[in-house]
């Protein structure tokens, strides 16, 4: 069971597989650091973050990492949290193994698996202090918006997980989903916004600049920041 999983598509999915090449440094991680850092869990099985860190903290999740920079980043200024990345990707969670392990990270553990799957079978209720989900693929043709990731049934999936008063953070730049985004957790009775009726949230100088980020800057590209706290319903 230390082995990196794989799973089956048994429903509509927000992400495809478009592996990247695994550098040798990646590769290595994935082998030799997996079983360190992974989180493998059954369906239905509830993972125990005291024992895994061992210890009792607030706890950060983060949908879609990427390249782990701007997560390990974080856990580094939030050492008195503890974080859970969530990717599909072979080659971002072999750079994430790499740098944790390089920087001596204890805070942060890794999961391979759709993020709706870990959410529904793995991660407790009112448990999460925040939920984090920077640059989601935006799947811009109309006929492919299906797959989005941030609609109703992830919204409400989220405010299960999320303890009153926990925060869910999402980051895009695309103007529609922005605005679908802004329109669909507006419409919950679970959430409010942080910045005000209909507003976007400044970014906050906890999240990192992302490199794809900084390159969408330099060609002009706008973000969306929306920060929405756990409210009872």
């Amino acid at each position: 069971m230390n082995a990196i999983p794989t799973y089956p598509y048994r429903q509509i999915r927000s992400f495809v597989r478009r592996e990247g090449r695994i550098t040798p440094r990646g590769a290595k991680a994935l082998n030799d650091l997996w079983p360190k850092y992974g989180l493998i869990l059954e369906p239905g099985d509830l993972v125990d973050l005291n024992a895994v860190f061992g210890r009792t903290a607030d706890i950060i999740l983060e949908i879609g990492f990427g390249d782990g920079q701007s997560l390990i980043e974080m856990a580094k200024r939030e050492p008195e949290c503890d974080f859970i990345g969530i990717d599909v990707y072979r080659t971002g969670i072999g750079s994430l193994l790499a740098a944790i392990d390089e920087q001596g990270l204890g805070n942060l553990r890794v999961f391979c698996k759709d993020a709706m799957e870990v959410l529904a079978e793995n991660i407790p209720d009112n448990f999460l202090r925040r939920i984090q989900v920077f640059f989601p693929d935006p799947w811009p043709k109309k006929r492919h918006q299906k797959r989005r990731l941030v609609q109703a049934p992830f919204i409400k999936l989220a405010a299960k997980k999320l303890i009153i008063g926990g925060l869910l953070h999402l980051v895009t730049d695309w103007m529609d989903y922005a605005y679908q985004m802004m329109s669909e957790l507006s419409a919950s009775p679970c959430f409010m916004n942080t910045a005000g009726e209909g507003q976007f949230m400044p970014r906050p100088v906890f999240r990192p600049l992302t490199k794809y980020e900084q390159r969408g800057h330099r060609l002009g590209h706008q973000t969306w920041d929306l920060i929405f706290k756990r409210v009872e319903a």
